[in-house]
């Protein structure tokens, strides 16, 4: 059986099952349902959905492949991704709850004001589309490299029955439908990757024992960098920036939060924030150990090493000497990421749009919302099947690498507005807002470009912090000469 049709005949099996368990769990929804799950979803469940959230499919391909060239740095940032949790449980979780909020930028509207409400929706939505769709991109390359071309059919097709299957399954229960089925993305990125290890250690040869010395004493499972701070992987800078990335992308982002304020009250999501935290470290360790796996693989067959690191697990995965079932686990967990991922982002999509940037809400009764929130679903759905095409035709790894940077960059400035809206009490030019958040990104590309051209220095994923407190000294400045009022404090 050739390969394209194990791939194909794995995603329709997949696809199966992601429909029973949408369709099970969108049942009896509505609006309520689609937007915050009725809150009523039980928080261990949220806390194992939570493992596959935060994991995308270039997570899946990418994180075991980075080893080559970075060891296990990555762990010092989900280290500080733990403590970022615990600041979401303790601080963001307990304000959104008593606020009620569908979506979480509403807090903006209470603070600041309809200005400062309307540029952080527009900030995620820009950061979220362009995000997803470039994670999605690289899944939908890879497949079409795997099963589309050798069977003729063209990348433009490829997206539309992929886009198409993604719409359907998340386009009733929402937010329910999507804690359910990261719920099954989690047991099945979970289990490829312990199979793989599994699989790719028995083809070496490798006891368990033998093969847990051979990762111990691999230079590629070295995980802390103290020596220069100028470095990317330097441990403080990974560390600190581990912190305050979780913060903004998860305790700030409608498409992760929307699952955790799925949780019948604030006690409970803070048990998933935690537990989802300190769980998540493993995982992710689970994936480099397989990378370290992969590079003794293809060490033991005399094979190159690509020039992308993200090549590495596909390579051996589909390798002639590796067993099948590694590249049908390879798929599989790629595809459950994958749409999972992209899943999400729509529904996240559409539920920020239609609250905040429509305010369907507020305007229409109960049967115009679902007619509103149904056709956002349709046209974000499309959108993101465009940008997606317009990556395939138009970019090329540069792009690719610039897009992710600017997501990053959109991120700060959300930040920055709910840390001043937290810690500060005096009000600010509302209107003026936009403004801020859309000079401290251009300030910050020239203060990194600066730091490297003149003194080397290569700016990490401190660039979000960077954002963030040119924001707060921004909304400082604007709230220079203005009147103290009694505003409440989060």
């Amino acid at each position: 059986m050739s390969l394209p049709v194990i791939v194909i005949i794995t995603i329709v099996a997949y696809f199966a099952l992601l429909m029973a368990v949408s369709y099970y769990a969108s049942r009896g929804s509505d609006n309520t349902t689609f937007f915050t799950g009725k809150r009523q979803t039980p928080w261990p469940i949220v806390a194992f959905a939570m493992i596959g959230a935060a994991i995308s499919g270039v997570t899946f391909i990418s994180v075991p492949g980075m080893v080559a060239a970075k060891g296990y740095s990555y762990l010092q940032m989900v280290l500080g991704f733990i403590v970022g949790y615990a600041v979401i449980a303790f601080v963001l979780v307990p304000m959104f709850y008593k606020r009620n909020l569908i979506s979480i930028y509403g807090y903006l509207e209470e603070r600041f004001g309809s200005s400062t409400y309307k540029a952080g929706a527009w900030f995620f939505f820009v950061s979220k589309m362009l995000g997803a769709a470039v994670r999605f991109f690289v899944v939908c390359a890879v497949l079409q490299y795997l099963v589309f071309s050798p069977l003729h059919i063209p990348f433009v097709f490829n997206v539309i029955v992929t886009i198409a299957l993604i719409w359907l399954y998340t386009m009733q229960g929402g937010v329910k439908t999507l804690i359910w089925t990261d719920t099954l993305k989690s047991f099945c990125l979970i289990m490829s990757v312990i199979l793989c290890i599994y699989f790719v250690g028995t083809n070496l040869g490798f006891s368990f024992g033998e093969m847990t010395s051979a990762i111990a004493d691999h230079p590629t499972s070295r995980m802390f960098y103290f020596d220069n701070p100028k470095e990317g992987t330097y441990f403080w800078k990974q560390f600190l920036a581990g912190v305050f990335m979780v913060i903004a992308t998860t305790g700030l982002d409608q498409d992760m939060m929307q699952r955790n304020l799925a949780c019948r009250n604030s006690g409970q999501s803070q048990k998933n924030m935690l537990v989802s935290g300190v769980t998540q470290f493993f995982v992710i360790a689970l994936f480099l150990l397989l990378g370290t796996l992969l590079v003794i693989f293809m060490d033991s067959k005399g094979m190159e090493h690509p020039a992308k690191s993200d090549d590495i697990f596909g390579m051996v995965a589909t390798h002639p000497d590796v067993p099948i079932v590694v590249g049908i686990l390879f798929v599989l967990g790629l595809i459950s990421a994958a749409y999972s991922a992209a899943g999400s982002a729509l529904t996240s999509l559409t539920t920020s749009f239609t609250i905040d940037v429509l305010e369907a809400h507020k305007k229409n009764d109960d049967k115009v919302l679902t007619r509103t929130r149904k056709a956002v679903h349709i046209a974000m759905s499309a959108m993101m099947g465009l940008v997606i095409i317009a990556f395939y035709y138009l970019s090329d790894q540069d792009a690719i690498s610039a897009v992710y940077t600017l997501a990053s960059y959109t991120y700060g400035p959300i930040l920055g507005l709910f840390v001043y809206g937290m810690f500060w009490k005096k009000p600010v030019h509302d209107r003026f807002v936009p403004v801020v958040c859309v000079l401290a990104p251009c300030l910050s590309w020239c203060i990194q470009w600066g730091l490297n051209h003149f003194f080397g220095y290569e700016t990490s994923f401190e660039l979000l912090i960077m954002n963030a407190l040119l924001t707060v000294i921004g909304l400082r400045l604007l709230s220079i000469g203005r009147k103290k009022e009694a505003v409440e404090a989060a």
